[in-house]
């Protein structure tokens, strides 16, 4: 009973300690036992000889208190001793001295909090993470002992010679009273090794990628003596609770106090575990971000000097553990980098959104008229740029499904491209949604950081795709109902042929089309001359569209273009300003922009619009309104069409109406590259304001 009396006066102690808060007093008295002297222990080696020990016991005390059996199975130590055998010579002595302190000072009903300090102190010479694990190691070297004890004495005579000796309980016989005390026993040896390794972890930081002077480190540094102090007096407790085990073989008394305590310390332990795995996390993330900041550098360094070739740009592009990167559409397996040696190559970066339309366009550019030359030596890599975050299983099927319609190479995966080339695409290639091409030659070297303009505006006539190129293209152009239809009405070359007015109109109300349509062609009719009319649709309004259509097409209005031809319609437009914006000189005029922008302008209005042509270049435009009042009034100027023609007269009729009021929008998606901040109105010749839109549609 002496020995439940000491366990008891333990309790109490642990109590009034466990009650008080960890306040500068104990901060201090913890700290003035530090005084290292730069030794260097290697306690890695240790600590996984005392993760099997201790991780090892608490599953057998399990097994021998729920399943009831006398023979419980020894473990195999899977660590090579002999590796470590100098380690453990140099430092048995420090933990044989710590190991009977312990015992000793359990054995007396010592005070928890003392018997730490002393243990402190004895290790005053030593870092605070070599501290935490020689003290687990003296724990697991008597905890070890004692198991071994229980273990074998039921199969063993010497086993239960000691046993006897030592008048330890019979735990099979004990199970139901002792299987609180061992579970709390557990739950706190588990934390207590989780700290230890936190611990460790943090001192084993890499200090060129993190400082112990600025947080989150120095936080955790800070807090390492208190998780230092309270992992050490939670080994002085479940030694206590070994201890007051001996000598109660005939007749066990416990205390269910005991077990609270040893829970209430898991409780603790573990609330500086999850304190340290936040900091660590931190620290963590503090590396993986100065890591990033050095790739990022040596990326742009190596994208920006010349290289003999490009798989030097390329292999930096990917992560250095994946080998091959790349996904072949054609014969569906991974394969390096190097099938792209010697060619130009175009990186469509995307996110998981890009639309069907772009890869259909883009596949006639690639698949069809690319295998018609020879002279186009250029393959397509698709890098999708995503929130890795925030992937998922409905992510990787959408990857995978867009994947399987590129007949192009794409990547094995999204996490193979390195985040300094994702960071890069955004701060210096502009990427933000609308999908973007940035074209390498041979050599590796950037020849234009969005080359997906010039291949929606001239198609494969623009390879190689370089900045170049695209203002020698530019300077050959003028405005003419090529360059605005590009070959998307195949009955064009036929109407120019037979000299027919033709018009292009858009717009989303039926009843305005129904009234343009009739009203222009019976001023055709009364000309006597030949009309054709194709609706182009409305930008970003696919569903609407394809409704309007079918009426157009069921009343015979007139030709309506397919989903893909009015979508087209619209991005080359898009891409023409894009393109212009950034080669135009903004003093200079520049009538192909002005005449896109004022297209773009009518088609962000609620009204309609149309654009007529006869021959290649006479041309005149309206708003829906001002042009369906002319064709409506068209007794008006009917002589005058007579004698100039119906273009001409139909423009020097638009000259004379004037507009009271009038409200033009241009609506541009969100872009990688700039718009000029000065923009005219196409009605009146005035600077339009700007505003921003967030725009969600869903048809």
């Amino acid at each position: 009973m002496a020995q439940a009396s000491r366990s008891q006066q333990l309790v109490r102690s642990e109590r009034r300690m466990f009650a008080a808060s960890d306040d500068n007093a104990m901060m201090k008295q913890i700290l003035s036992t530090h005084a290292p002297d730069g030794r260097l222990v290697d306690i890695k080696p240790i600590l996984l000889i005392i993760d099997n020990v201790l991780r090892h016991i608490t599953p057998e005390i399990d097994q021998a208190l729920t399943a009831g059996s006398g023979r419980i199975d020894s473990f195999d130590d899977p660590t090579n001793l002999s590796a470590i055998d100098d380690v453990l010579d140099a430092l048995a002595y420090i933990v044989h001295k710590i190991s009977c302190e312990i015992s000793c000072k359990c054995a007396g009903g010592g005070d928890a909090h003392a018997t730490t300090m002393v243990i402190l102190n004895m290790l005053s010479s030593y870092s605070w993470d070599a501290k935490v694990v020689l003290t687990l190691a003296a724990f697991a070297v008597n905890f070890g002992q004692f198991w071994l004890i229980v273990q074998l004495c039921t199969t063993n005579t010497l086993a239960k010679s000691v046993a006897l000796l030592k008048q330890l309980p019979d735990v099979l016989e004990h199970s139901q009273t002792l299987k609180p005390h061992f579970d709390a026993l557990n739950k706190l040896i588990k934390a207590m090794i989780d700290v230890t390794k936190c611990i460790v972890e943090f001192i084993e930081l890499p200090c060129e990628y993190i400082s112990s002077e600025v947080p989150p480190l120095s936080t955790a540094m800070a807090s390492i003596p208190t998780a230092a102090y309270w992992t050490i007096r939670s080994v002085v407790a479940c030694a206590a609770q070994i201890t007051s085990l001996v000598g109660l073989r005939q007749e066990f008394v416990t205390s269910t106090s005991e077990a609270w305590e040893l829970s209430s310390l898991a409780h603790k332990v573990s609330s500086i575990h999850e304190h340290l795995q936040n900091l660590l996390r931190l620290c963590y993330q503090r590396i993986e971000e100065k890591k990033q900041e050095e790739t990022y550098k040596e990326f742009i360094r190596i994208i920006e000097t010349p290289q003999k070739e490009i798989s030097k740009i390329l292999r930096v592009i990917f992560r250095k553990e994946d080998p091959h990167p790349l996904f072949s559409p054609a014969d569906k397996t991974r394969v390096d980098i190097d099938v792209l040696r010697r060619k130009h190559v175009l990186l469509l970066i995307s996110d998981l959104d890009i639309s069907l339309d772009e890869i259909q366009v883009l596949e006639v550019l690639y698949k069809y008229e690319r295998a018609s030359s020879s002279e186009l030596n250029y393959e397509i890599v698709w890098l999708p740029i995503v929130d890795r975050s925030a992937w998922n299983n409905s992510y990787q099927q959408k990857f995978l499904n867009l994947q399987s319609i590129m007949p192009w190479y794409t990547v094995n995966h999204p996490s193979v491209i390195e985040p300094a080339v994702i960071k890069y695409t955004k701060e210096k290639w502009r990427f933000v949604k609308k999908p973007i091409v940035v074209t390498l030659d041979p050599l590796g070297k950037v020849t234009c950081t969005n080359a997906l303009n010039m291949m929606w505006i001239w198609g494969n006539a623009a390879f190689p795709f370089s900045t170049d190129k695209e203002e020698s293209l530019w300077k050959s152009e003028s405005w003419t109902i090529e360059l605005l239809v590009n070959g998307l009405e195949p009955n064009l070359p036929n109407w120019m042929r037979e000299e027919k007015v033709i018009c292009f109109y858009g717009g989303e109300k039926m009843e305005w089309i129904e009234s343009f349509t009739s009203a222009t062609k019976k001023a055709a009719q009364t000309l006597e001359i030949g009309l054709e009319m194709v609706y182009v649709g409305k930008n970003n309004a696919k569903e609407r569209v394809k409704k309007i259509s079918g009426l157009i097409t069921e009343k015979q209005l007139s030709h309506s273009w397919q989903d893909a031809s009015v979508w087209f319609f619209w991005n080359r437009l898009e891409s023409m300003l894009y393109s212009k914006t950034q080669h135009g000189k903004t003093n200079d005029p520049d009538i192909i922009k002005q005449e896109v922008m004022t297209i773009l302008g009518y088609d962000g209005s609620e009204h309609g619009w149309a654009i007529f042509f006869l021959g290649t270049t006479e041309m005149v435009r309206a708003n829906g309104e001002r042009v369906l009042s002319s064709m409506q009034s068209f007794e008006e100027w009917e002589e005058m069409a007579r004698q100039m023609g119906f273009i001409p007269a139909l423009r020097k009729h638009l000259e004379g109406i004037t507009d009271d009021h009038h409200c033009t929008r241009l609506i541009l998606p969100g872009i990688s590259g700039g718009i000029a901040e000065r923009v005219v109105c196409a009605e009146c010749g005035r600077p339009m304001e700007m505003y921003f839109m967030y725009r969600c549609c869903v048809e």
